[in-house]
């Protein structure tokens, strides 16, 4: 349990670094942004759980994400004891990569970038200016496509080569739909992680807002673990020979041990 937790610490503390690195750095604070500026922060979450997953993927299962976690407890695969250890581990690790992030950062010609240090927003602090309610639809969709990939991809040992691979590119994928209009949240640990980084730099704006990608990840998380239970179903048992076929096919084998 400890290696675990300790896997989904670091796992989550690299994910944040690296993915709202490239969103402080090269986001909207950016002058002359273009939608390419969209597609790297897309690429830096997506590649950052590729790389996590082939690292500590057989150690935890490479959750780096509470709504994760969620779905894995509503499907069996966690004990409640595991996911509190996880969603501690994870939130603190978000944390600290959301530090180690502004500290490598804080030193640069034009110190720490204004966007938000990959903070995710509504209203005034969206690109798109989405309300708080189109946000919340927005989180919610995008997390349930996200996990619903995750619970296919997993539900079967012949896929475990490519998961890594599937799950990254999911993440791209509801990136390049929610950036421009939350930042693309998909992961609470995530959210608290930057806007905690935030008002280290003395905003605190993120933190008020910080709710709402909290509830709708989670609330997408559990839709799309119970939407795959009730697609996939419970692993059919072989039903047991009716009595007569049984009593017949044990004649036969005695029949065959008197020859």
């Amino acid at each position: 349990m400890l290696r675990k937790c300790l896997a989904e610490f670091l796992g989550t503390a690299v994910l944040v670094t690296f993915g709202c690195g490239v969103a402080a750095w090269g986001g909207t604070a950016l002058p002359g942004q273009t939608g390419a500026s969209y597609v790297a922060i897309a690429l830096a979450f997506g590649l950052s759980i590729v790389a996590l997953a082939y690292s500590i993927g057989n150690i935890s299962g490479c959750h780096v994400n509470p709504a994760v976690s969620l779905a894995m407890l509503i499907s069996g695969k966690l004990t409640p004891l595991e996911f509190c250890g996880y969603v501690i581990s994870q939130c603190l690790g978000a944390i600290v990569g959301s530090l180690i992030m502004i500290t490598m950062f804080i030193n640069t010609a034009g110190g720490m970038m204004t966007s938000g240090v990959g903070t995710n927003g509504y209203g005034e602090f969206s690109a798109a200016g989405i309300g708080a309610s189109g946000a919340f639809v927005t989180e919610t969709v995008l997390t349930f496509v996200f996990v619903f990939a995750i619970c296919g991809v997993t539900s079967q040992e012949k896929f475990s080569n490519i998961s890594g691979v599937v799950i990254g590119l999911t993440l791209t994928l509801v990136h390049l739909m929610g950036l421009p209009l939350t930042g693309t949240s998909v992961n609470p640990a995530r959210s608290l992680g930057a806007a905690v980084g935030a008002a280290a730099c003395g905003s605190t704006a993120a933190l008020g807002q910080v709710w709402l990608f909290i509830v709708a990840p989670l609330l997408g998380a559990a839709i799309a673990a119970l939407c795959w239970k009730v697609l996939y179903g419970e692993p059919q048992e072989e039903p047991a020979p009716a009595p007569a076929k049984a009593a017949a096919s044990s004649s036969k084998k005695k029949g065959s041990k008197k020859k």
